[in-house]
């Protein structure tokens, strides 16, 4: 028996319920489904817009581009801005992109702290905040968007939602039971106030953030 049946078991017992009580399954599905959903803010216009302009207002840099094949020349576009070396780690789901074309070396694996620069997708992104929302797994390792100095992220205009609600719902009816291990929310560079309070870029994680928006995908 693991330690979480085991504290579940224990649980159980102190309430006098049964862990094949079908009711009582039922009725927290019940519940949980037909909640009233707390007070919040209206968004209004464009969720594209926003995101963009609320990504922006944390720091991170945006760039737009009509189809997911014009992605890499973005990417090597911004390299070249900045003089970074056009070397990246992508996440498996990018590795049909036309990098190579692009004058850029992907390679398609995790990061590691060796690597400067880790291209990622989202799940999808939040407007209300300009927020990525990212889940790990298999396919979209963590260490790809909080290890490397730079982080590019992919994100599909389509899969720009309201707000964190939103967001939670789109995880529940695409994965159901099958929730990911983390679920990681990233708002700009990683930052911090602890010194001074004076805020210091790059603290946890990625110190430059940049985000292309697919208008098409």
């Amino acid at each position: 028996m693991s330690s979480r049946d085991d504290i579940l078991r224990r649980v159980r017992a102190r309430l006098g319920v049964s862990a094949d009580d079908a009711a009582r399954r039922a009725a927290a599905r019940t519940t949980l489904a037909t909640r009233a959903p707390g007070p919040r803010p209206s968004l209004q216009g464009d969720l594209v817009a926003r995101f963009r302009a609320k990504s922006e207002a944390m720091a991170s840099t945006v760039d737009a581009v009509g189809t997911l094949a014009d992605v890499p020349a973005a990417v090597a576009r911004y390299l070249d801005t900045l003089k970074l070396a056009p070397q990246a780690v992508c996440w498996p789901a990018l590795a049909g992109l036309a990098w190579a074309d692009a004058g850029l070396a992907v390679e398609a694996r995790p990061a590691t702290g060796d690597d400067a620069i880790g291209i990622t997708g989202c799940f999808c992104a939040i407007a209300e905040t300009g927020t990525l929302m990212l889940v790990s797994g298999p396919q979209t390792s963590a260490t790809t968007s909080l290890l490397p100095e730079t982080h590019i992220a992919v994100v599909a205009a389509s899969r720009i939602v309201p707000a964190m609600e939103e967001g939670f719902a789109l995880l529940r009816a695409e994965q159901g039971s099958d929730l990911p291990r983390a679920v990681n929310f990233v708002s700009g560079p990683s930052r911090t106030g602890d010194i001074e309070q004076t805020i210091v870029l790059g603290a946890h994680g990625p110190y430059r953030v940049h985000l292309i928006l697919v208008e098409n995908a």
